[in-house]
Order: structure tokens, then sequence, then C-alpha cells
């Protein structure tokens, strides 16, 4: 195994998402909303999407806690995950190319697919299943599934679908895209009454019966290049809406990721994963952490 120094960090990134990674055995500090909004801003910290902490698990290989950059903490990130898995891998705390991973969302399969110069290049994860029911999303509609239910938000009427792939997903079928709408559109869809719990936002059009294309505003990040998840959540909607086939490519603006769905709902996500630093938080930054 690779020794890991103390306060040590990994940055990694998934199609243009970012997470920073610790090993909550090897950092003295505690990672407070307050210290996770330091980390993740770009002036003042490293800069990142959100932050990963390895952590025990008496259920799974390897416990994972997820964390959102405005210190929100998230049920599963498959951009995440597999930045994670890279993690474990590279890292030396394990020589299987087959492991799992235990997520607030659910226990993940992972399996490293190719690596590069004995680091792991290609992830597949498997994300569980996709559920559809309303309350179990959550969502605050009275249906048993949320499918062409229609919401308004900041002024504007949008037909949604929602499903969780271990978070929240809504997803919304355009028959063009535009960066500006999900901007403008994004917070107030994700903080809707209707979603108790917010809810991530996807803005989806379909190419074929095999490809879609998405923007993404993730919840308790923004507007994100690409999102493991996201993906996944789009890919449920649109197979249950009958509009694609059990395998899809999802074309986001950081890349492109392959999903496949089985009969059961089963969800299996596909995809590169590229380190970006590693390095150790100064002295004088976990001062600021505790100011």
């Amino acid at each position: 195994m690779i020794s890991v120094n103390l306060n040590s960090f990994v940055k990694t990134h998934a199609l243009g998402n970012e997470y920073i990674v610790f090993d909550e055995e090897k950092i003295n500090f505690e990672l407070t909303e307050k210290a996770i909004k330091r980390i993740c801003n770009v002036n003042f910290g490293i800069g990142s999407d959100g932050i990963l902490l390895k952590v025990k698990s008496n259920k799974a290989d390897f416990g994972l806690r997820i964390f959102n950059p405005d210190g929100s903490e998230a049920e599963k990130s498959g951009n995440g995950l597999r930045i994670f898995c890279k993690y474990i891998y590279d890292y030396g705390f394990t020589d299987r190319d087959e492991f799992s991973v235990e997520t607030i969302g659910g226990i993940v399969n992972a399996q490293i697919i190719e690596t590069s110069n004995k680091k792991a290049k290609i992830i597949s994860v498997d994300m569980g299943k996709a559920i559809f029911n309303s309350k179990e999303i959550p969502t605050n509609f009275q249906t048993d599934e949320v499918l062409g239910e229609r919401i308004t938000a900041n002024n504007k009427e949008y037909e949604v679908n929602c499903v969780s792939v271990g978070n929240p997903h809504c997803v919304i079928i355009k028959e063009h895209l535009d960066i500006d709408e999900v901007k403008k559109y994004g917070k107030d869809l994700e903080n809707h009454a209707m979603f108790p719990n917010r809810i991530n936002v996807q803005f989806a059009k379909v190419l074929s019966r095999s490809e879609a294309e998405i923007l993404i505003w993730e919840r308790g990040a923004g507007f994100t290049l690409a999102s493991g998840s996201s993906s996944c959540g789009v890919a449920s909607v649109l197979r249950k809406r009958g509009l694609i086939d059990n395998d899809v490519k999802i074309r986001m603006l950081g890349g492109e990721i392959k999903i496949r769905i089985d009969d059961n709902w089963n969800i299996r996500m596909t995809g590169e994963v590229r380190q970006i630093a590693e390095g150790i938080l100064s002295s004088e930054f976990l001062e600021d952490l505790n100011l």
C-alpha cells in the first residue's frame, strides 16, 4: 500500500466533475460544514465539486461519505463513486479488481475495467435499482409515480419525471437544450416545495434509442459539467418512458458515460476517471479552517 501522509488529499475528476478524497484515519480535523465549504472554494481552498471521505464499513469492503460543496451530505454520487474506487485501487487499499463500497444510498459493487500504468482508468459501478415510487424518492406528489407531472418554477411550467437511484432526480425531457435555461431555473427546481429533500435536476434530449444528451443542475453544487448519478437518473426515466433501449450513452459537457439498465431496473454505469493532483493541507490552511 502507498503511504498516505497526515492530512493528505487526492484530487480527481470524472468527465470534469472533480472531487477531493480524504482518508478519515489520516486527517486530524473535523469535516464541518464550514471546513467543507472552505476546502471546496476555488479561491480560498483547493477548489472542488465535493469531498469524498473514506470511512470504515461493517457491511462492505469500504465505506464512503460524500459531501457537496455547500456542506450538505449526499446519499450517492456516480462520478464520486468511480473517483473513490480509483483512489482505493491506485493507493493499494485493495489489489482486487472487484470490491464493494457502502454509501448512505446503499452498497455499491465496483469493477476496475481498464488500467493504465497500474492505475485505474475505466471503472464500472453497480448503482442499484431505479426507484420510481413517489414517496421513496421522495416527492410530495400524491401520485404513485411522478411521470409527466407538471410543476411551476419561477413562473415557468415544466413537465417533470422523478426517480431515485440512491439519490433523488428530476428529469425534464426537452427538444432543445439551453445552458442559460438550466442556470436560470435549476435552483428553483432543486428547491421546489414538491421535493422535501431538494433534488438533482437534468434537462434531457433524446438523440436515438441508444444515445441522449443532458445538462445538469446538481443538488448542493449547482450547474455542473457531468454527473454519474444524473446520467443514471436520466437513463432510468427515458427507459421508463419507452424512449431508449437497455444500453445508452449519455453525453454531457464533460464527456460521455455508458449506462445499462436491465429488465429489473438494476443500473450499471461505466466511465473514465483521471487523477489531477495529490497534496497535503498546509498548517496555515488548517488554521484557517478553525477560525
